[in-house]
């Protein structure tokens, strides 16, 4: 019986692996979607407008075997102004610490949009997954068979993963890939974490969504949000944000006639945060003009852009 005891000491340990998975790709091509979706939570925003995610954003799963710490990034877009331009950089970083790579693309997109940009990811030494998102949108496997042959001759060493995000087709088998690929390892946050950032980011991340779902034109683009109070006790919270824009006449369209804009805003973004935190919360909203802020580096370090 001792010498069977000392058998089974000796069997080998499973290897916990852990590893940082960044998700990077063109604008609306459904790379927050697939985020949330892989995450298992509701970590990024979404809607149906480009630019929606402006930072980078880490989503972490855990398990006993593994932790898998996966990135959001902004969309790769061609930099107008110096927010752009920072929001280019977190997508850039994204591909300087990977163990593994998923480029997003969907059926619609043409793989010469942002050249450049795929040419790096073509030189990666780390594994690069293509994930071609929204083959809910095609008729049949032809339609599937030509994409998959135009993106390989601009990534022939990347695995293919066909799937829809928004329908949750495919990601289970995504997800067991990325699991295969990860470096063995210890976790590089407690097992508990769900994410890196703060809680007053998330507060920020839902307002800015309900200003983008419900404001068309510049107006979303050139809003900022800032909690400058989150008092938080056992069963509530208190919010106070300032939601800032370029001009005078954004902030007449925010607040709307009577405050009508800005209430519907803060009623949508409290009943959002007041599920994500679960507790109650009271939600004050404030609009200041800070001019041109997407350009001045002071500002857009204080706004978190610039480290």
């Amino acid at each position: 019986m001792e010498q069977d005891k000392n058998r089974a000491d000796e069997l080998p340990v499973a290897t916990h692996k852990s590893g940082f998975v960044n998700i990077v790709g063109n604008p609306n091509v459904g790379k927050s979607t697939l985020m949330n979706e892989l995450v298992g939570e509701r970590i990024s925003i979404i809607t149906q407008k480009a630019q929606t995610t402006r930072h980078r954003i880490m989503g972490i799963v855990n398990t006993p075997q593994y932790q898998v710490v996966f990135s959001d990034t902004p969309g790769v877009l061609k930099p107008q102004y110096k927010m752009q331009e920072s929001m280019l950089a977190f997508s850039e970083g994204a591909l300087t610490d990977a163990d593994v790579l998923v480029y997003v693309t969907d059926v619609v997109e043409d793989p010469e949009k942002n050249a450049d940009f795929l040419a790096k990811v073509a030189a990666e030494k780390v594994p690069v997954l293509l994930v071609i998102n929204k083959i809910d949108l095609l008729k049949g496997n032809d339609d599937l068979n030509a994409i998959v042959d135009r993106w390989l001759q601009r990534l022939p060493k990347a695995e293919i993963y066909p799937i829809s995000a928004k329908e949750k087709f495919g990601v289970t088998g995504l997800m067991n890939r990325i699991v295969e690929l990860l470096p063995a390892g210890e976790p590089y946050f407690g097992k508990d974490a769900l994410t890196d950032k703060p809680a007053r980011f998330f507060v920020t991340e839902i307002i800015r969504e309900k200003i983008l779902l419900n404001y068309d034109k510049e107006v979303p683009y050139s809003t900022e949000v800032i909690v400058e109070q989150f008092e938080e006790k056992e069963t509530s919270i208190h919010i106070m944000a300032v939601i800032y824009v370029e001009r005078d006449s954004q902030k007449g369209i925010l607040i709307g006639r009577g405050g009508s804009m800005l209430k519907k805003v803060g009623i949508q973004a409290r009943k959002d945060i007041e599920k994500f935190f679960d507790k109650s919360v009271y939600l004050e909203l404030f609009v200041k003009v800070e001019p041109d802020w997407r350009n001045r580096e002071g500002k857009l370090r204080q706004f978190g852009y610039i480290e």
